[in-house]
This record gives C-alpha cells, sequence and structure tokens, in this order.
C-alpha cells in the first residue's frame, strides 16, 4: 500500500512565530530608525516659519506646506550652477571612468598579456599604499588641472577596487564566445565592443553607480582643486552653506525680504534634499543589476 506524502506547508510552533515576530519588529524599528532623518529633512523643507517657531524647530507633520524655499535655491545664483556642475561632473566622468575601467580590466583578463602579473602587482599596490594628497596635488596642478571640473574627474580615472571587480566578471564570460569572434575576424577592441561590453551589463550598471554616487557626492576633490566657486559642485556648496551664518549671501539669493520669512534651516534642508533626491531617483531602477553584478563579479574567477 503506497501513502502519499503531504506536501503542504509545515505548521509553526508558537516558539517559532514568537522569534518571527521580534525579528519583524526588530527589522520595522531599523527601518524607521533609518528613514526618520529623510523623513525630517523633507518634512523640514516644506514646513513655513511660522509653525517652525510656533513648534520649537521640531516639526513631524507639518499642517501647512510651502516650496519657497526650493523656489529660492533654484532661482539663487549658487544652486543652479552647482548643480550644473555636478550633473556635468557626473555624466562625463561616470563615462570616462567606465571606459579606462573597463579596458584596462579587459586587458588583464587575458593571461596572455605580456607583463600582466608584474602590471597586476603594480596596480594592487596602489590600494594599499598611495602617493598621499600633497604629491597628488603637485601632479594636478602640474598638469594644469587646477580650477578645471577635470580635476574632479581625471586624478580618479580608474578605480583599482571596480577595476579588480570587472576583470573577475570578465574572466567568468565563456571564452568560446570570444573565440568564435576571432574566427570571424574580429580583433580585439572590436571582440570587446561589439561581444563583451554587450554581456556585460551587470557590471556595468553596477560600476557605473558606484562611479556616478562618488562623482555626484564629490566634495573632497572639490575643496582641494578648486578656487574658482562658480565650479563648486553641489556638495561643496552644501558644505560652506551649512558653516555660512547668512544663508541668502552664500547662495546669492536675489530675494532677501522672501529669505528673511524662511528659517535658514528650511534652505538649508530643501538643498540637501535637491542634493540627494537624484541618487534616491535613479538607484531603483539599477537595483537588480547592482546585486546580480556585485554577485557574479565577487564569486567567479
Amino acid at each position: 500500500m503506497v501513502t502519499k506524502r503531504r506536501t503542504g506547508p509545515i505548521a509553526k510552533s508558537n516558539a517559532d512565530r514568537m522569534v518571527d515576530a521580534v525579528f519583524y519588529a526588530f527589522l520595522s524599528l531599523f527601518a524607521l530608525s533609518t528613514l526618520f532623518p529623510l523623513y525630517y529633512v523633507i518634512v523640514m523643507s516644506i514646513t513655513p516659519y511660522t509653525e517652525v517657531m510656533r513648534s520649537g524647530g521640531f516639526v513631524m507633520f507639518p499642517r501647512q506646506v510651502t516650496f519657497d524655499a526650493y523656489k529660492e535655491i533654484f532661482s539663487s545664483g549658487r544652486i543652479p550652477q552647482a548643480l550644473k556642475i555636478t550633473v556635468t561632473v557626473t555624466f562625463v566622468g561616470t563615462a570616462l571612468n567606465l571606459f579606462a575601467t573597463s579596458l584596462l580590466a579587459y586587458a588583464l583578463s587575458k593571461k596572455t598579456v605580456p607583463g600582466r602579473s608584474a602590471l597586476l602587482l603594480g596596480i594592487v599596490f596602489t590600494m594599499l599604499f598611495s602617493g598621499g594628497m600633497i604629491p597628488t596635488y603637485l601632479v594636478v596642478r602640474a598638469v594644469g588641472l587646477v580650477d578645471t571640473i577635470w580635476a574632479l574627474i581625471l586624478p580618479g580615472l580608474v578605480s583599482t577596487f571596480n577595476m579588480l571587480i570587472m576583470k573577475t566578471y570578465f574572466e567568468g564570460l565563456p571564452h568560446e564566445i570570444e573565440e568564435a569572434a576571432k574566427v570571424d575576424g574580429c580583433g580585439d577592441l572590436r571582440t570587446l565592443f561589439r561581444i563583451v561590453l554587450p554581456l556585460s551589463t551587470p557590471i556595468f550598471a553596477t560600476m557605473g553607480l558606484f562611479y556616478g554616487v562618488g562623482h555626484w557626492n564629490a566634495y573632497f576633490a572639490g575643496i582641494m582643486y578648486l578656487n574658482d566657486k562658480r565650479l563648486y559642485p553641489l556638495q561643496v556648496v552644501l558644505q560652506n552653506m551649512i558653516r555660512s551664518p547668512d544663508v541668502s549671501q552664500e547662495l546669492e539669493i536675489r530675494n532677501p525680504m522672501l529669505v528673511a520669512q524662511l528659517p535658514p534651516e528650511t534652505i538649508k534642508m530643501a538643498t540637501v534634499v535637491v542634493a540627494i533626491l537624484p541618487i534616491l531617483l535613479v538607484y531603483p531602477f539599477l537595483q537588480k543589476y547592482f546585486i546580480k553584478g556585485m554577485l557574479i563579479g565577487a564569486i567567479k574567477g
């Protein structure tokens, strides 16, 4: 006699349910503690001055909403220019980063390249020991990059960590595909751009996110290599604005009467929202590629 095995879900005991409840409660509290600073920044950026004063400087649920702070920072002379510089550096820098990183990673993924081991050792050595801040500045100044947006792009053109991940990903691709391309008459560059790169969407999205976020949040390079305020990226302007006692002067706001009706914290929080919103909007679209690229690039090879 054949008995059928029950394939339904296994009933959980009371102890298991209690553990799950505690676990989910902890994750919920952790998520709230992570999202609350973002919520507070957004709320403060749209809260009128009168309500901020009435509540003592802390508002959880504003009764009124105003977008005057956003109107002022976009009508100022500093934020639109800084946003333009940041967007330009992010797009141009990320494109050049991916181009240079893919060329180097593809070359080092081939074991037949002469001097590959010595070159790879020299590149990895830079992860442990760097030239230092002052020598780097002297090199940037010597090549004429000071007070140009290229000072925010070229000194960090290739990240060793990102290059190693991309190299590992290239090494995990089937060699038969490249051999078939060479049989059809493709050279190394054509094989890279026509065969390998279209198969590397996950790792390119991952590295693009790494490089893009790095350029968008660039602060130290701006204060180190730039003296012209018109070339300051958004993060440098935001830092200067937070440290400045006069927000309207730092942002070059043209309507001081309206600024007097807005608390400085509201203008600062509105600038913070402008600085973080683009990254928050882009990340969900790249998340699936980000996870896949990191797992494949870290495991294979």
